[in-house]
């Protein structure tokens, strides 16, 4: 058995792949338009998973976009998308000059929430040791929930 992939339905596909690819960083790996189903789906990897033929080694994250408007709610019902990140100070910086909430600030040099387009819920976690507690960070409130 091997883990594939998280679904996660999005109402905008435009809005959800500047977020998940422009802002946090994510490389579309490929596309399927079904018209039968009147559905697309969007597959995207996290950069260091993607080889160059753009094959991935790891699970990803797969986009469904109805073509016919739905309404979804609860995006934090599932629990949220976890990815590692280089430096959780720098990654927030870039997030926050994009125009995304830090739902909930590194304050512990190591975690953050933010949320996608979607209300999904996605934690950063700093890849190795947490960094030292560092301003504007450690006096950051929470914002709205994550």
């Amino acid at each position: 058995m091997r883990y594939l992939h998280t679904m996660v339905r999005v109402t905008n596909l435009e809005d959800s792949l500047d977020f998940y690819c422009n802002k946090l960083g994510l490389v579309e790996t490929r596309r399927k338009d079904v018209e039968a189903g009147r559905y697309t789906l969007v597959f995207l990897a996290a950069p260091n998973d993607v080889d160059s033929a753009k094959e991935t080694r790891a699970p990803e994250v797969e986009l469904t976009f109805n073509w016919d408007p739905e309404d979804y709610d609860g995006g934090r019902n599932f629990g949220h998308l976890a990815y590692f990140v280089d430096d959780i100070y720098a990654t927030c910086q870039t997030l926050m000059d994009a125009g995304v909430t830090i739902n909930r600030p590194p304050r512990d040099g190591r975690m953050a929430f933010v949320r996608s387009p979607d209300n999904i819920s996605i934690e950063l976690l700093q890849e190795g040791e947490a960094r030292e507690p560092a301003e504007p960070w450690a006096s950051m409130e929470n914002t709205g929930s994550w």
